[in-house]
């Protein structure tokens, strides 16, 4: 077995020829939640994946193997239900107002402009069909939204722009005052009173 505990976000960095020489694996949301499961590749290799908690593998994403190969991760096709707003009975502010009450009850959503997805739920289908919205099956690849406090919700986040935290965890506030409770009274001449 393989061992992978690197990834590389989207390949960020990576020629497009690595890329294309890559192996490829596919995954569903289910297990690209986890940091560590088994899987192989289109070169029938059996992958062992340990990557740092909370780590979420998304489409597009590159594992890095320990023996410095490349496995380029797709979001493989999985059930899910596409609802769209319906244009005799109602208007796209329904499918806002649905994204807003799915996300009070943390349902993992992946947002489009004219749809969403979510992972099949007979009772919430039921409860969107009730707002007039069109509830269909699919079965496509599911690439929810990392949520603003989701570990990794930067690298993901697609601004283009890094705060200088690599590889932290992000699960704090950039309000960056520090109580530095210095014990010899003195002002640390940062403008804090102590």
């Amino acid at each position: 077995m393989l061992t992978i505990n690197k990834l590389i976000p989207q390949g960020r960095g990576l020629a497009a020829v690595l890329l294309r020489r890559a192996t490829t694996v596919e995954l569903d949301w289910d297990l690209r939640q986890k940091s560590r499961f088994e899987a192989s590749d289109s070169a029938g290799r059996q992958l062992g994946v340990f990557l740092p908690r909370g780590t979420v593998v998304r489409g597009g994403d590159v594992l890095v193997a320990e023996d410095g190969s490349l496995v380029l991760v797709r979001a493989a096709p999985q059930a899910v239900l596409v609802v769209r707003h319906c244009s005799d009975h109602g208007s796209p502010f329904d499918l806002l107002r649905a994204a807003y009450h799915l996300g009070n009850r943390h349902v993992a959503l992946e947002l489009k402009p004219d749809h969403l997805k979510l992972e099949p739920d007979h009772v919430l289908a039921d409860l969107l069909r009730q707002q007039h919205l069109i509830v269909s099956e699919a079965n496509e690849a599911f690439e929810p939204e990392a949520g603003a406090y989701a570990a990794g919700a930067h690298a993901h986040a697609g601004h283009g722009h890094d705060h200088g935290h690599a590889g932290h965890d992000h699960g704090h506030d950039h309000d960056h005052d520090h109580d530095h409770g210095h014990a010899d009274g003195h002002d640390s001449g940062h403008g804090h009173t102590h």
